[in-house]
């Protein structure tokens, strides 16, 4: 039962922790409305593509859209992990968290219908990779926490979740994506999108190296080994989902090549554990000062 609140306590909010820093930046560039995302240029772009450039653009474009559905369902149960441990801070950045995959759901969806609406359904482009890890290990490490509130099944999930579907899939597909639709100067309106979404994804990438850094400064090597072999198990199948999705054609149009795809993947993946790793020697203060430093 709860006897106080935290805002009205002698504590009060706490602005110089992370999360709460992130919340200020979700605040100042989160603000933005799929509604006033313009396609019309995009559906004129569309009816000039050959058909192998629709069926690639359509591929990633349904990746994204139903990694964007998963993330949004599987988050809520992280977010009540935070209430119950009395992280208010953290809950209240993790609202704009939830709010912004909701948003990037409904642009995606907003594509299809404006640009592409007689594509049909796009389950099709599913691959076996793609289902063990948006079907399987995605709601399953999340869903976990329901019962098991665990510092380990925490950092479980957040691997999964941060580091793994944003950190290495969704970063690496949107940098690339991103690319190709400003190098060939099509899908105005896309671009404009995946721009703000980018942006949104770094709060969210960089709220997921903090509590992951905290948890292995507060716990230890529990943690560690559980972030270490989190990271270990899913590189496998992340990597499965370029090779079956980019595999699937002989020849890539827009000058796409796998090879940026996997070296762009295992640098993000390289990256980010060599970020969390240094937690190992560090205080929770160093840990929240580093991450203070990054979200400026």
């Amino acid at each position: 039962m709860r006897t106080d609140f935290i805002t009205t306590s002698g504590r009060k909010l706490n602005y110089n922790l992370p999360p709460m820093r992130l919340w200020q930046k979700a605040k100042r560039f989160g603000i933005w409305n799929p509604n006033d995302l313009d396609f019309t240029q995009d559906a004129r772009d569309w009816k000039n593509l050959d058909d192998l450039e629709q069926d690639v653009i359509l591929r990633l474009t349904t990746l994204f859209q139903a990694g964007e559905e998963a993330v949004t369902l599987d988050l809520l149960p992280l977010i009540m992990v935070m209430a119950k441990e009395g992280r208010l801070e953290d809950e209240m950045f993790l609202t704009s968290f939830l709010w912004e995959e909701a948003k990037h759901v409904d642009a995606f969806n907003r594509f299809f219908t404006q640009v592409c609406p007689d594509a049909g359904d796009l389950s099709r482009y599913y691959t076996p990779s793609y289902f063990t890890m948006f079907s399987e290990e995605l709601p399953n490490s999340l869903g976990a926490l329901l019962y098991d509130p665990s510092p380990v099944a925490q950092a479980r999930a957040s691997v999964t979740y941060n580091m793994i579907v944003e950190g290495v899939l969704a970063e690496t597909g949107y940098h690339a994506y991103y690319s190709v639709l400003k190098q060939n100067n099509i899908f105005p309106g896309m671009l404009d999108f995946v721009g703000k979404l980018k942006q949104d994804e770094s709060r969210h990438i960089a709220y997921g190296i903090y509590l992951l850094s905290r948890l292995t400064a507060e716990h230890g090597q529990p943690v560690w080994q559980a972030i270490e072999d989190r990271m270990n198990e899913l590189i496998e199948p992340a990597i499965g989902i370029i090779m079956e999705s980019l595999g699937h054609y002989e020849k890539l149009p827009f000058g796409l090549e796998i090879d940026m795809f996997l070296t762009y993947a295992m640098d993000q993946f390289q990256k980010r554990m060599e970020r969390i790793e240094r937690a190992k020697s560090q205080t929770l203060d160093e840990v929240n000062q580093i991450a203070l430093t990054e979200a400026e």
